[in-house]
């Protein structure tokens, strides 16, 4: 039988991609590291690494074993995380993830208080504009811009995403306001660079209003952010269509060309089916959607 030890060390290594960086993560040596994968090497009569001055690359038989052991790991993770719900108070830890300019801007600032309702549950989260994988244990929920395709993932609508067109006082000032959309064709333009997350392929929607299909406009920037779009903005550089939850009576931005018929999309809280039952998740999900509720009112 494989011994765990081994295994879970491999897995820190074929993830870190050294016995160095894989040794500071499991709080061992980068010695001890090594005597456990060639270890396991020798128990499972197959190399698992190929070693060169670079680095370390999975074998083939390594891909296979890396595979089985995270989602070994996963499963491993969501019993802990179930074996540890009490259901008479809600206790653990809690990782959500959702997009950096969404988390940063709208979760954040509505997370005090639920620290202060459920001071047991430590909450850890993780901004990133890619899908981290749920089933994998990568974060426990998200609030994501598109609704899961995944058959096990459990999903609840929480907001629609509206955008509207921006400038600052000082553009304005300088380059006129538009009073139409033809009028952009005059002004500089602030669009979503590469890599435009799928869920939100008209992104880039004002460059393109009022045009012929294959005929944007050019843009003067390209920040592959929102968040940087909205900065770009502030700073005077152009005009960018933002997202409601990155504006607010705060932002030093002026709403301009209101007929502009902006598209949208819709947020939704997401979870494994099998977290279905877990208190820290329910009460956590009944919060955001409280928040949500308040935020559309």
């Amino acid at each position: 039988m494989m011994d765990w030890d081994k295994l879970r060390t491999f897995h820190a290594v074929a993830d870190a991609g050294s016995f160095t960086r894989a040794g500071e993560l499991l709080g061992l040596s980068q010695s001890a590291v090594s005597r456990q994968i060639s270890s396991l090497e020798d128990d499972i009569k197959v190399a698992l690494f190929h070693r060169h001055a670079r680095g370390l690359l999975l074998t083939e038989q390594g891909e296979t074993l890396y595979r089985a052991a995270q989602d070994v790991l996963a499963k491993i993770s969501t019993a802990e995380a179930m074996l540890t719900d009490n259901k008479e108070k809600p206790r653990g830890e809690l990782t959500i993830t959702t997009t950096v300019a969404l988390g940063s801007n709208w979760l954040v600032p509505r997370l005090k208080e639920f620290v202060e309702l459920y001071p047991d549950i430590k909450l850890s989260l993780r901004v990133d504009d890619r899908d981290l994988d749920l089933a994998m244990r990568e974060a426990d929920v998200a609030i994501r811009f598109h609704a899961p395709q995944q058959p096990h993932l459990v999903q609840r609508k929480l907001f629609p995403v509206l955008y509207h067109v921006y400038a600052s006082p000082e553009y304005l000032e300088e380059h006129g306001t538009p009073q139409s959309i033809s009028d952009l064709d005059n002004h500089n333009i602030i669009v979503y660079g590469d890599g435009t997350p799928h869920y939100i392929r008209d992104v880039n929607w004002l460059a393109m209003v009022g045009r012929k299909a294959h005929h944007p406009r050019e843009a003067a920037l390209r920040v592959n952010n929102i968040y940087g779009v909205r900065r770009a903005v502030e700073a005077g550089i152009g005009i960018g269509a933002i997202p409601d939850y990155l504006v607010d009576d705060k932002r030093r931005v002026v709403r301009i060309l209101p007929e502009i018929d902006a598209p949208k999309f819709d947020t939704y809280f997401v979870y494994p089916e099998e977290l279905r039952n877990s208190k820290r998740i329910s009460v956590f999900r009944d919060f955001i959607v409280r928040k949500a509720r308040e935020w559309t009112v």
